[in-house]
């Protein structure tokens, strides 16, 4: 890893169980699809946290322990079906704050790589598939419900939060790229985490100015409440074409997880904001599986010692997300 990181050797967590994956032909599978992750501590081990795979209408329990994720129990979040079958939630990152899990969708068109998706003819599955993802779902799991083995004694409370897409719609900057294919520069989001009493949200895209990627942020307490949190937008150097591939807290702040913003290969790094500052921390070293390149898309910070920061990041495109723990720079 670059920019003075030290060890730049990954080194691959084990998973026990299987995380979550989409059905194909009725037959359940790995998940190949992770999104997202963030824990009820950030200290010690082992830790309660929640994992999101963007094709599923579920989240899902793991303990995190040192080197190794257990998976638990599933955490039903939506059930919108369109011509009798499921929509998925697109779920892109999860956060927590004050005993609770907030599992955000991505507040966008759906991807549509294959232009399958006529503007006209599939308007009703298209604007069905935006409602299902306009969201941001509140888990609350006591802890004392939660088994060794991840599974839950007693179900998770939920409540879903629909003000997210008003308030995007209400930034000049970024009403233009509403509803919009990710092709087109599309608002997508990939990304929430909480810092203090802040609230942050991460875009993949619109990719703004050339080399800035847009983060918003609020009072998650007043967002919750129902009250009126003021949003700001910073636009964030990350570098030309860049957006958010997912956002994680840390005890030094906000740290995100770099990459492409539109649906091509590229290069991954990890940064630490704030406000409208970027600093690099490292970069993430590329991963190939069958042949082709994985996708970063989740990263959660473990801990720091005076020789820097330790995250995990877990990619899209890999059996069980591949989890591997990666040495940053630590910045005051």
């Amino acid at each position: 890893m670059s920019a003075g990181a030290g060890n730049n050797l990954d080194t691959f967590w084990k998973v026990e169980g299987d995380l979550i994956g989409k059905k194909k032909k009725g037959k359940k599978k790995k998940s190949e699809d992770v999104s997202g992750i963030a824990c009820a501590t950030d200290r010690g081990f082992p830790r309660t946290c929640l994992l999101i795979d963007d094709e599923l209408q579920v989240a899902q329990v793991v303990i995190v322990q040192e080197g190794s994720l257990l998976a638990g129990g599933p955490v039903p979040l939506i059930d919108d079906t369109f011509d009798g079958e499921p929509v998925e939630f697109d779920g892109e990152g999860v956060a927590y704050a004050d005993g609770e899990f907030l599992v955000i969708g991505s507040h966008g068109h759906p991807r549509d790589q294959d232009n399958e998706l006529d503007p006209d003819n599939d308007a009703d599955e298209i604007r069905a598939s935006i409602t299902a993802n306009s969201r941001i779902i509140r888990v609350r799991i006591d802890p004392g419900t939660v088994a060794p083995d991840g599974k839950l004694r007693v179900k998770a409370e939920t409540k879903a939060f629909t003000d997210l897409r008003a308030i995007l719609a209400d930034e000049p900057l970024l009403a233009p790229f509403v509803d919009r294919r990710l092709d087109q520069n599309g608002l997508t989001i990939e990304g929430i985490a909480v810092v203090g009493e802040t609230l942050y949200v991460g875009l993949r895209a619109p990719s703004l100015g050339g080399d800035r990627a847009a983060i918003v942020s609020m009072a998650v307490k007043a967002f919750l409440d129902g009250g009126k949190p003021k949003p700001q937008l910073h636009l964030v150097p990350l570098g030309p074409g860049r957006g958010v591939r997912d956002l994680a807290a840390s005890p030094s702040g906000l740290l995100v997880l770099a990459g492409p913003a539109a649906a091509t290969d590229g290069p991954y790094s990890i940064y630490r904001v704030k406000g409208d500052d970027a600093v690099l921390l490292g970069d993430v070293p590329p991963l190939v599986q069958k042949g082709e390149a994985v996708k970063p898309e989740a990263l959660l910070f473990l801990n720091e010692d005076q020789n820097g920061q330790r995250v995990l990041v877990l990619s899209d495109g890999a059996k069980n997300g591949a989890p591997r723990e990666l040495r940053i720079r630590r910045v005051p």
